[in-house]
């Protein structure tokens, strides 16, 4: 059967975390320097750290007034640094685990307020007391997949669409490795009651040189390939092979970087003309768009100024590639 897929350019908040806290502010730069698709980040809207639930909600549905006054589409709502900082639901402890299922069931209820039913991200870090043990590893991950089918399934119940899962590159955050993603999304969604979870590919997360990984691991296209038909966002940075720098896609990073995008929106197109003979296929279904979102995470000393000018060369040299209308794939 034949089916179109589009691949559309989106801008995620990172760049304005610690900048403007204004939600007008925001989505109105996102249109300015290029780009009408708007992930939003989570260290802008956490539901620990900022206020209480009456703010936060009132502040997500500004954000919601504020995309539909600059056209801008929201397309999910991504997890920060901030919970990148603690080991959530893979903490040994459950209270801590508690607290970190609480925040994704939390961040939904906002995800949903400001105009978005996909939520995503990182909420957990397997300790390396626990992963340095074999054992004591599967039980972690074992435990992870339980509690991320238990949010699908809250999710389902709130009106949420989908949940993501960010690939990574230690062993610490899973999946981390192309085995262990497949076992990942085949894990949490079979025969699941919940809503679907798909995989986050990032094209600058293939850098875990240092903990071993080696081969297709290293390569962005390969994950792009392999997992692309389910990874409904996937996140673009200009980096070294050996790093995550988050750098914007301007002549001097192009330079020094390995991301190309034209190789990427080929592997892409494979992904979803091969997804039919992928063993996944039995669990979850292939996206319809892939959101194709510029991550770029400024150093503290870059000035606003040189930042807003860096994101708006990233959103021409992008758009020679993916049209502001979307690229359609015709499978």
């Amino acid at each position: 059967m034949s089916r179109t897929v589009t691949a559309r350019l989106g801008l995620d908040g990172a760049f304005a975390t610690r900048r403007w806290e204004d939600p007008d502010n925001i989505m109105r730069i996102t249109r300015e320097v290029g780009f009408d698709v708007h992930e939003f980040c989570g260290d802008s809207i956490d539901p620990f750290f900022m206020g209480d639930k009456q703010f936060q909600m009132d502040l997500a549905g500004r954000i919601n007034q504020a995309a539909q006054r600059h056209g801008v589409f929201i397309s999910d709502l991504y997890t920060g640094m901030a919970t990148h900082r603690f080991h959530g639901l893979s903490h040994s402890h459950q209270a801590p685990r508690q607290r970190a299922f609480q925040w994704w069931c939390e961040a939904m209820d906002l995800a949903l307020a400001m105009g978005t039913d996909r939520l995503g991200g990182h909420v957990d870090a397997v300790p390396v007391e626990v992963w340095q043990q074999p054992d004591q590893y599967q039980k972690a991950i074992a435990n992870i997949y339980a509690q991320i089918r238990d949010l699908a399934v809250i999710a389902k119940e709130k009106g949420m669409g989908a949940l993501y899962i960010e690939q990574m590159y230690t062993p610490s955050e899973i999946p981390w490795t192309l085995a262990q993603t497949a076992e990942y999304l085949y894990a949490v969604n079979a025969n699941s009651d919940g809503v679907p979870v798909y995989i986050t590919v990032d094209v600058g997360h293939q850098a875990g040189q240092q903990y071993g990984m080696t081969g297709p691991d290293l390569d962005y296209l390969e994950w792009t390939r392999q997992y692309g038909a389910v990874s409904e966002v996937i996140h673009l940075q200009q980096t070294t092979p050996d790093a995550s720098a988050h750098w914007p896609f301007t002549p001097q990073y192009n330079e020094i970087g390995k991301v190309q995008i034209e190789p990427v929106l080929e592997a892409l197109e494979e992904s979803h003309r091969q997804y039919s003979s992928n063993p996944l296929c039995e669990v979850l279904e292939p996206v319809d768009c892939n959101y194709l979102i510029l991550e770029v995470i400024p150093g503290s000393t870059k000035s606003e100024q040189r930042l807003i000018e860096e994101l708006t060369i990233s959103a021409q040299y992008l758009h020679q590639f993916v049209p502001p209308a979307g690229l359609e794939f015709h499978l």
